[in-house]
């Protein structure tokens, strides 16, 4: 049984399944919606402090690179001009990215945003860690069907 755990928090972990991949899988194991709720919540926001951390040093580093180089850099230069414009909507702008289930919103992606805006890390975690928590509950709903996810909390 700690097995699928551990495999449901891997998936959750991954770029792009994320989340949004790990909460309909643990609902095809027939865990309860709490159970798959924290462990896919865990398992998605472990690397974000990394990504944090090292994102922006790994794109700079990258952009040195002699055929990919340019494509990083160009990649650099667009966000470093976006990010000029976000100003005092980043913490809101940046948890409604990560909390709405699309394909190419998430950790992960807001992770590198969130370098690139330069947000302080404590405000960063704290926007991204919302907004996994929203997109949690949305998976959930979406997962469990909006009867069962009602029942949870009553």
């Amino acid at each position: 049984m700690l097995k699928k755990y551990w495999y449901l928090f891997a998936i959750s972990m991954l770029p792009i399944v994320e989340l949004r991949g790990g909460v309909p899988i643990g609902v095809g194991m027939g865990f309860p919606f709490w159970q798959v709720y924290l462990v896919c919540v865990l398992g998605n926001l472990l690397p974000v402090p990394f990504l944090l951390l090292f994102g922006r040093r790994l794109l700079v580093w990258l952009a040195r690179w002699p055929y990919v180089g340019p494509f990083f850099q160009r990649i650099i230069n667009k966000a470093d001009k976006a990010a000029q414009g976000f100003g005092r909507y980043e913490f809101f702008g940046l948890w409604a990215f990560v909390a709405i289930p699309f394909p190419g919103t998430g950790a992960w992606t807001g992770s590198v945003a969130a370098t690139f805006l330069r947000m302080p890390l404590p405000r960063a975690i704290a926007a991204i860690s919302l907004g996994v928590l929203t997109s949690g509950l949305i998976m959930g709903i979406a997962s469990y069907g909006i009867l069962e996810a009602v029942g949870i909390f009553l």
